[in-house]
């Protein structure tokens, strides 16, 4: 137990140090992964052992690892896998897969038929689609074209070794494999199904969840989590590989909200990349030998230069002879394959299975491993450096020094100042374009029957209005109607004042984002060449930020409008039912028995008419899919309790004004 503890609290250590450190690099050209992974391999026991592998680290590694896979399959749009990009993204794993193999076959260190062949031939076609996301969100690259191009193609780069490690590297008959594959994928699909089902009726359970999922008891957050290690778990019990599981629950939880949730993905970014997802970068780092490593130069250098002509230069080609893509620039294509190279978390699930049946040597998976790190470092930064090199026309720049060799220096610093140029505005373009995803998220989030909508309480005003209109109520029904509208509106209040407090924070991060985009602006006009551009993002951003007060300033007049009304109908209520009672106190018995009788066939009249009206809400509920009735499917029943205390008290209508 100490030397858990111990070696938790120097993983933890390295977790909060290594952001700090990666920030203080100008320009951050080195992602925060390859600090964990560097502070792994020097903390580990092949050298400082100050973290040991132990069973409770090793548990704690792999649900980081579950977490990675589950944001990574969250991330992924079903468009990106059944598109024309997606298409071409499993063909081009496909072929790649073959390279592999052919590759393996014609290398004197691998067997195409043993493990350890396999191992490496599957390790050659992998990116590491989950140790990107962090990467690509830090650079702003997600809602970008790029970025979608590197989950379509990365997405099968990650989901296809995992199924050629469960069908090639495992020790049952292929078909058993099969057999096994298509039940998990049916089990994961039916808790898709089952859960999209149970969120599309609102029932109760959903209602639950909902309504206590900011709570103390974190429901969704307790409810994903159970997703995640129950198909994690089963992924476990069939023998396949956990990445399975996890990537599998990633799409569930897509499925049931594919519009996403702001809370609950910032609670699982949290946790994940908080605590869990460091945790497993920093062990796989700890299972790194240096020394091993070290002696086998070639092999690494080998292994890296494989990767760049198997999985790079394939999706290169893909990119430029598909349709939807080869419009893009050159240096835009060549920075999703340098991206979609990237491999750690696949070659270090592949290696262990290696190593496990005893068909390679734990060095050499050290040094296979050390491999995947490094192209964490060297394909995010070879993408950006050949970006601004394409930037900056190097062909053309000797073509004009051959010319005039003697204005090389001036000619040097023109290609200079126009790549870096073309870098702000490039920035700049990224940056705007996170922005308006992030605006028209939150627009979206709080428009329509948003948050904003259960300030008030307009559905016990519309219905104290009905009432009005000739309803009969006695004074022990107006105090059971006032109490209603004041616990109403005083837990409207309290998710008012919670609400505001959230828009306040969205606010906060759109403002810093929109000075993010303004400031990029501002230095892309003072390079010249982009003024019309930037005078068009900050008239859109101007426009957009006028749009947004005057809704706000409607939503608090709106919200101010109705508090007012809702004092006149409660003094206009107090005054009818006085004089109603007055009027009815001087009626003699016989024209009271009247009013009863007319009471008494009305409210059959009524009966008959509500049992229509919930049976027209329930057909609705059936064939749309939601709750009926303006007070939800459960009002209903406190509908009918108020009319029993009309029926069973009846006041004076207008019968008794008559």
């Amino acid at each position: 137990m100490p030397v858990d503890l111990i070696s938790l609290a120097v993983i933890a250590l390295v977790a909060a140090v290594s952001p700090m450190v990666a920030q203080l690099i100008p320009g951050k050209p080195i992602p925060e992964v390859v600090f964990l992974l560097v502070a792994g391999a020097l903390l580990g026991p092949y050298m400082v052992d100050l973290i040991r592998m132990t069973e409770s680290v090793a548990l704690l590694s792999d649900l980081g690892l579950a977490f990675l896979f589950l944001l990574a399959g969250y991330e992924i749009n079903p468009k990106h896998l059944t598109g024309s990009q997606g298409k071409r993204g499993l063909v081009t794993w496909i072929i790649t897969l073959g390279l592999g193999f052919l590759a393996v076959r014609l290398s004197p260190n691998f067997s195409i038929s043993h493990v350890d062949g396999i191992a490496v031939a599957i390790a050659l076609t992998t990116t590491a689609l989950g140790t990107l996301l962090p990467i690509l969100k830090e650079r702003n690259l997600m809602e970008t074209r790029v970025g979608e191009s590197i989950l379509a193609y990365g997405t099968y780069g990650e989901l296809g070794p995992v199924i050629a490690m469960a069908l090639l590297l495992s020790s049952r008959a292929e078909w058993k494999t099969v057999l096994i594959l298509i039940g998990f994928v049916g089990v994961a699909v039916l808790a898709g199904v089952f859960s999209a089902k149970a969120k599309k009726a609102g029932g109760a359970g959903f209602k639950f969840l909902t309504a206590n999922a900011n709570t103390t008891a974190q429901t969704a957050m307790r409810v994903t989590v159970l997703l995640l290690v129950a198909l994690v778990a089963l992924s476990a019990i069939f023998d396949l590989d956990i990445v399975l599981g996890a990537f599998a629950a990633g799409f569930v939880l897509r499925y049931v909200i594919p519009e996403g949730d702001h809370d609950l993905e910032m609670k699982l970014d949290g946790i994940a990349y908080g605590f869990l997802i460091p945790v497993f970068f920093i062990a796989s780092g700890a299972k790194i030998n240096l020394m091993a490593v070290f002696t086998q130069p070639v092999l690494l250098v080998g292994f890296i230069l494989m990767l760049l002509l198997i999985r790079a230069v394939p999706i290169f080609i893909a990119l430029t002879t598909g349709k939807d893509t080869r419009d893009m620039s050159p240096n835009s294509r060549l920075t999703v394959a340098l991206y979609c190279t990237t491999a750690l978390p696949i070659i270090v699930a592949v290696t262990s299975v290696a190593v496990k049946v005893g068909a390679m040597p734990q060095d050499t998976a050290s040094v296979l491993v050390s491999a995947g790190a490094i192209t964490v470092f060297l394909m995010p930064f070879l993408a950006s450096i050949t970006y601004r090199v394409v930037d900056a026309q190097p062909i053309v720049a000797v073509k004009e020094i051959s010319k005039n060799p003697r204005e090389i220096g001036s000619i040097l610093r023109d290609h200079l100042a126009l790549e870096r140029m073309l870098a702000k505005q490039d920035a700049a373009l990224r940056a705007a374009s996170f922005a308006r995803t992030k605006a028209a998220g939150f627009l979206s989030h709080h428009t329509g029957r948003g948050p904003m909508d259960t300030w008030l309480p307009s559905d016990h005003i519309d219905r104290a209005n009905a009432l009005i209109q000739g309803a009969e109520l006695d004074p022990a029904l107006w105090d059971e109607i006032k109490k209603q509208g004041d616990d109403e509106w005083a837990s409207a209040k309290r998710t008012g004042d919670k609400t505001w407090e959230h828009l306040k924070t969205e606010g906060d991060l759109r403002w810093q984002t929109v000075k993010k985009v303004g400031d990029q602006t501002v230095e892309a006009q003072q390079s010249g060449n982009w003024q019309d551009k930037a005078a068009a993002l900050q008239s859109r951003t101007a426009l957009r930020t006028a749009a947004e007060e005057k809704r706000d300033e409607l939503a608090r007049k709106a919200s101010a409008a109705r508090a007012a009304h809702a004092d006149r109908v409660a003094l206009l209520f107090a005054a009818e039912q006085a004089r109603r009672l007055a009027e009815f106190e001087k009626l003699s018995d016989d024209e009271k028995a009247e009013i009863e009788a007319a009471h008494k066939k009305r409210r059959e009249e009524r009966h008959t008419a509500r049992e229509a009206r919930r049976a027209l809400r329930k057909e609705e509920g059936r064939r749309f899919g939601r709750g009926y009735g303006s007070w939800g499917a459960g009002d209903d029943e406190e509908d009918t309790g108020a009319d029993d205390v009309l029926e069973e008290k009846p006041g004076t209508s207008d019968d008794a004004a008559g």
